[in-house]
């Protein structure tokens, strides 16, 4: 996935701001991040639950892989934007939104 269309899917959400996160990008909603874009390495991370990371690195985990230390933990988990389905990325994407956004908001794209 482009770099461009990553952030055009992120920007896509209900209530979404783009802002730095040091040498990322970040993408917010209330305040909190839930994804987030470095171009320079073409990886995203997304805040999961523990399950969803889980499969999400069982299926590719040349290409999806826990953060390290206490971030991966906290379920985020690192994509390789070069080597993913546009579908795969969507699909985290939303699961990321929707564990940081409210309820109300979530609601929406929940399937």
């Amino acid at each position: 996935m482009d770099s461009s269309i990553f952030i055009a899917h992120c920007l896509s959400f209900d209530e979404v701001i783009e802002l730095p996160h040091f040498e990322k990008t970040s993408f917010r909603v209330n305040k909190k991040i839930f994804a987030t874009l470095n171009i320079q390495k073409r990886e995203a991370t997304f805040k999961l639950s523990a399950i969803d990371q889980s499969v999400f690195c069982d299926f590719d985990r040349n290409s999806i892989w826990p953060a390290t230390g206490a971030w991966g933990k906290q379920g985020w988990t690192i994509f390789d934007l070069t080597a993913l389905t546009d579908e795969m990325l969507i699909d985290a994407l939303t699961l990321s939104y929707c564990n940081v956004a409210s309820k109300k908001l979530s609601e929406k794209y929940k399937t």
